[in-house]
């Protein structure tokens, strides 16, 4: 029975692993050559194509020589790749055929006979060939050699296993192509076993995480099969490709992690929940931290040791890729990832534990990275390590709060119970950092040993985390750590060196307009201020926070109470007055005025309300509300009547005022609008969502550091105005919101009155509003009453009734019921008076008053001409006539001068004919009325018996009708051209209603009205245009005024150039007088107008169609015998007005006349 295989050494993982290679055969030989083998095998890269597309890379291979033992060849179910040979050498340097048959044939068919028993199919047989050897041999073959042999009893088809070394200790060219040709196929075949062993063992490694929703599936399991093949990059020095390995561990695990969290757990991740009860801390001195991997492999290691081993790892790598930065970015993202995963599998973990492992794990990745980097590159690196840096004072922090040496007191029994476990936790040192001085453990140990020490390390870590954010421009990280550090100093009891921090953060957070901070700060400002006694400030900062919806109601109610105690107690015994600002304690929304246009004359009462927003949550009583007014007299104030101050003023009244200085000044108003995307983040394998988020693309410009050259919370520096003009409202009771308070002035003195400054007064705190804007101002005039007389024409015309408007402007005067104006005038100008008339009191603002009545001038305006009336009246004569006016306010009478001018010129000459003498009277127009003259006749003023003076003028008929012709050139064209036919539109407008002279014989009577029948003619004398169509015709015109009818026809222009419309003439149209009238010929009735009348002519009578060029068309003599025929009459001048008389068409050639008639008038 063969004895039991003593157990195989555990593999120490170590940088220094290489590819194993077994030597069997002669180990003498092998020996001799190793030196330089070693040297000579990673001297050339080599191209290592891999599978799934990956990018080909440049490989240097070294191996690690050992002798062949059975041992070393993997067993079924072995994993690890470290331990796995890649290629297995046989080496002789047999040059005898008999010996070669005795034992080399024996030794290397056991060899292979093992390498087949295990399924190793990667090997190489080496023969060393030596010349000084083969001349101390006789029996050589000389046609077969014992590489052939060798070639023909093991390699079979694949001969380039047998690879010959000539020589390989001389230098020779021989001896160095042989080495080239021996390392070439070393390469080769490491190369390929090295792939195919590699390919194999990442396809098991895929189908072993594709079983991860199987029940019996271990992280753990799965963890050190995948870190396997990180090892392996790691020997093959393909770092880049180990870090993915880990990377791709750590993704999957905070999946689960996740997944967890959200309620789909796997059960092996309760190995991982057991409670916390180390917290050394990271270790990233050595290379592989074998004591946390082998409790990964016993499924025994917690959440933190897991991590921890985890990060060291890839801490390793990313240092051997020079990527030190990296390092504390990813540092800073696992503490911070650490503390959120223990909390979503509730883990159980005592106080303080996780700020050691976290305090401990920042100092020594800094220590880390400090190791391997020069002072330079830190200095210029200090943006990757100062969030650890800050990560490491707020852990101390809170170290120092939860042992108690943060306490005014000090540490009491608990706390140093509570001390003594979180150091016995941590752990002996570990060795490699044992001889060092200032270690993380050492750092931590000395921090919590005592009140003192911890206050130095504390301050140090504080004061070296805000000088890097500050170096590097990240005030509001250092800021943050300011207050962190406030916070320290108030518990220590020192305000004072609290203050100088807390304005500092809060400076920098209302710059950029941070809500929450400024209140948190503001609370922490305000107990600064209170334990040093700065009164002003801190009823300052109360009023702030008094008025802060972020705080509670309670808390602003607070507050509030500390201004009101300070108001009371100061009543008691008064003291210096002390000034806030008031946007703190109310706002200004609006003021009105009463009058509307804040004009009064002196002794006028001016209202002035205000709306005033408290800011407070309950109410307070002010005991005075004061707006103090600048008084001021212009030079030319004694111009401003009361209506040049309405011209110059707003009518509403009220004054609407910007939000006032917030406690939140929010410059995000200037800042550009956020530019925000969606952001989608897909798996590569099968293009599933993995996340979703939105990005800011701007966020350079919305974060920039906004400083300001002052502080924004110190002393208010706010100075009361002093005046002689002040309004005043005393025992104001201020609710939380909206209050309207109302003040009242009388005026005293007439000048500008500007409102200036806005104060309410609690005892002796003065909440001030120094400047009120936009400004206002409400003007007092002092104005004796006015009396202005103007014609409501441009001017007056004597012998004309005509209105004439009294302006009256009282000023200061106030008109009273009863009134009047008294008037006296000349016996040459009559004043027409109505008694209903009642003239009308306005305001400034022309808004009609109540009050008292007076008599007005009522008179008729003539009808103005429409006309130019540039020269009307420069040759009028003019006369003057005074009124007398006596006003109530005054005992002196007004006399005022009305200027009449003569609208007429005339002018007479006398004429002879004969025996007869003519008077003619010429009477001219020069104002710019319209005058109708009637009823002229000329007088005797002696009454002449012989003097008969007969008048010439007849009687002008009326108007009736009003007959328009218009003619329209072909559509489409702009000009009538000859030769084309054009419309010809008559309009016949009746101008009057019924009238004497249109009772009749044509008049007929029917339900609704009158109607006349007229007869129309379209005639050209001039015979420049031909009437197509139908030339006369017969209407019924109803008696009625605006009554149009129009009638359509259509002409053609026989020449070109502007021709003159042709005549339209109209009669009336009367019936026959019986049905047995005589015969008469056709044209006898028609009076030789040349017309033919249609047999149907009460219908529409046809003008002669038959010729065009002319317009008469004589009948045959005895074509119409027998027919009753109408008559036409003339209709007498002045009855029919022809509005188209004198109107010329221009009229342009035809294209393709060749001969050109030109009609020229």
């Amino acid at each position: 029975m063969d004895a039991p295989e003593a157990p195989l050494p555990p593999v120490i993982y170590t940088m220094e692993n290489k590819p194993i290679v077994t030597c069997a055969g002669d180990q003498n030989l092998f020996t001799s050559i190793y030196p330089t083998l070693s040297q000579q095998l990673p001297r050339e890269p080599m191209e290592w194509r891999r599978s799934y597309g990956r990018a080909p890379k440049m490989i240097h291979l070294e191996s690690n020589f050992v002798q062949f033992k059975e041992e070393l060849l993997p067993k079924d179910g072995n994993k690890a790749l470290l331990t796995f040979p890649f290629l297995h050498i046989y080496w002789t340097e047999c040059c005898d055929t008999e010996v070669y048959k005795a034992t080399v044939k024996d030794d290397l068919t056991k060899w292979q006979n093992v390498l087949k028993a295990h399924s190793s199919v990667d090997w190489l047989i080496v023969v060393v060939e030596n010349d000084a050897k083969k001349k101390n041999k006789t029996n050589i073959l000389p046609r077969t050699s014992i590489v052939d042999k060798i070639r023909n009893d093991f390699c079979n088809k694949q001969s380039d296993r047998c690879v010959v070394l000539s020589d390989p200790l001389k230098d020779s060219s021989r001896t160095q192509e042989s080495w080239n040709a021996f390392l070439t196929k070393l390469r080769t075949s490491l190369l390929m076993s090295f792939t195919k062993n590699l390919g194999k063992f990442e396809d098991d490694m895929r189908t072993l995480r594709e079983k991860r929703t199987e029940p019996g599936w271990s992280f753990c399991d799965y963890f050190m099969v995948q870190e396997e093949l990180a090892f392996v990059f790691e020997m093959l020095q393909q770092f880049e490709d180990a870090l993915v390995q880990y990377d791709e561990l750590d993704a999957l695990f905070s999946q689960y992690v996740v997944n967890f969290g959200a309620g789909d757990g796997a059960n092996w991740l309760t190995f991982f929940c057991q409670p916390v009860k180390s917290w050394n801390g990271l270790i990233l001195r050595k290379p592989i931290d074998m004591e946390k991997r082998e409790l990964i492999q016993r499924q025994e290691a917690t959440l933190l040791d897991l991590r921890s081993y985890l990060f060291s790892r890839q801490c390793t790598l990313l240092l051997f890729l020079q990527r030190p930065w990296e390092v504390a970015q990813r540092a800073l993202e696992l503490l911070h990832g650490c503390v959120q995963e223990l909390k979503l599998l509730e883990v159980s973990v005592p106080p303080g534990a996780l700020d050691c492992w976290v305090f401990l794990s920042c100092l020594e990745v800094l220590q880390r990275i400090e190791g391997c980097c020069d002072r330079a590159q830190i200095d210029s690196n200090i943006a990757h390590t100062v969030g650890l840096w800050s990560y490491a004072t707020e852990k101390l922090k809170s170290l120092g709060y939860l042992c108690g040496l943060v306490s005014e007191k000090g540490p009491d029994s608990e706390d140093l119970n509570r001390t003594v476990d979180l150091l016995a936790g941590l752990g002996a040192e570990r060795p490699e950092t044992a001889n060092t001085a200032q270690s993380p453990y050492k750092k931590l140990k000395e921090a919590l040993s005592s009140v003192e020490a911890f206050e130095k390390h504390y301050l140090d870590l504080s004061h070296a985390a805000i000088e890097m954010h500050t170096s590097i421009g990240r005030l509001r990280s250092a800021k943050f750590v300011g207050k962190d550090l406030a916070e320290f100093y108030m518990r220590k009891k020192s305000p004072q060196k609290a203050e100088v921090y807390l304005q500092g953060a809060l400076k920098n957070y209302l710059a950029e307009g941070w809500a929450l901070p400024i209140t948190h700060t503001r609370k922490q400002l305000a107990e600064c201020q209170k334990h040093l006694g700065q009164t002003e400030n801190y009823l300052q900062t109360s009023s702030l926070l008094a008025s802060d919806h972020h705080l509670t109601e309670d808390e602003r109610k607070h507050f509030c109470r500390e201004i009101l105690s300070f108001a009371s107690r100061q009543t008691d015994s008064p003291g210096q007055k002390i000034v806030l600002p008031l946007h703190c304690f109310a706002q200004l929304r609006d003021l009105h005025f009463t009058p509307s246009n804040a004009v009064v004359h002196v002794g006028g009462v001016l209202s002035v309300e205000i709306t005033l927003c408290s800011q407070m949550p309950m109410p307070v009583q002010v005991e005075q509300v004061t707006i103090n007014v600048h008084f001021s007299i212009d030079k030319n104030n004694y111009r401003k009547t009361a209506e040049w101050l309405t011209k110059h003023k707003t009518s509403n009244g009220t004054i609407n005022f910007p939000t006032e200085t917030s406690p939140l000044p929010a410059p995000q108003n200037n800042l550009p609008a956020l530019e925000l995307y969606e952001m989608f983040e897909r798996s590569p394998s099968d293009n599933s969502l993995n996340t979703t988020g939105i990005i800011c693309k701007n966020v350079h410009m919305l974060l920039r550091r906004q400083e300001s050259s002052t502080s924004l919370e110190t002393s208010s520096g706010v100075a009361l105005e002093d005046g002689a003009h002040v309004l005043k409202c005393s025992g104001v009771t201020l609710e939380p919101g909206a209050n309207r308070i109302t003040f009242r002035t009388q005026a005293r003195e007439p000048g500008t009155y500007t409102l200036r400054q806005l104060c309410a007064s609690v005892g002796p705190v003065r909440f001030v509003l120094p400047h009120l804007y936009p400004p206002v101002q409400y003007d007092v005039y002092s104005q004796e009453p006015q009396l202005r007389v103007e014609p409501l024409a441009d001017s007056l015309l004597a012998g004309i009734p005509q209105k004439v408007k009294f302006t009256v402007t009282t000023g200061h005067y106030t008109v009273k019921n009863g009134d009047s104006l008294q008037l006296s005038n000349a016996e040459a100008m009559l004043i027409l008076c109505h008694a209903e008339n009642r003239a009308v009191i306005y305001s400034n603002t022309r808004a009609p008053v109540t009050g008292g009545e007076s008599s007005v001038l009522g008179m008729t305006e003539s009808h103005r001409k429409h006309k130019d009336t540039q020269k009307a009246g420069q040759c009028m004569a003019t006369t003057d006539h005074k009124v007398s006016i006596d006003c109530p306010w005054s005992i002196y009478s007004t006399v005022i001068a009305l200027t009449f001018s003569v609208p007429f010129r005339t002018t007479h000459s006398l004429l002879s004919a004969g025996t007869r003498k003519y008077i003619q009277v010429c009477v001219q127009n020069l104002s710019e009325l319209d005058f109708e003259l009637s009823d002229g006749h000329l007088v005797d003023p002696d009454s002449n018996a012989d003097l008969r003076l007969v008048p010439l003028n007849a009687k002008s008929p009326q108007t009736l009708y009003n007959v328009r012709a218009e003619i329209l050139p072909p559509s489409g064209t702009e000009h009538c051209r000859t030769g084309s036919l054009c419309s010809l539109e008559v309009s016949i407008t009746r101008l009057s209603d019924l009238l004497e002279v249109d009772k009749d014989e044509a008049l007929t009577e029917s339900d609704e009205y009158f109607s006349t029948k007229l007869m129309y003619e379209v005639v050209d004398n001039s015979s420049n245009w031909a009437v197509c169509g139908k030339s006369s015709g017969v209407i019924s015109m109803p008696v009625a005024a605006r009554a149009t009818h129009r009638v359509h026809m259509e002409v053609m222009p026989l020449f070109a150039g502007y021709l003159p419309l042709p005549d339209v003439r109209l009669f009336k149209y009367l019936p026959h007088h019986s049905a047995h009238s005589s015969q008469l010929d056709a044209d006898s009735w028609i009076e030789s107008d040349g017309l033919s009348v249609d047999k149907h002519v009460d219908e529409q009578p046809d003008g002669g169609g038959g010729r065009c060029r002319g317009s008469a068309h004589l009948a045959s003599g005895g074509e119409h015998r027998g027919l009753p025929m109408p008559r036409l009459q003339a209709l007498p001048p002045g009855q029919v007005f022809n509005a188209s008389v004198g109107t010329q068409v221009l009229v342009i050639p035809s294209k393709d006349d060749h001969v050109l008639e030109v009609s020229v008038t």
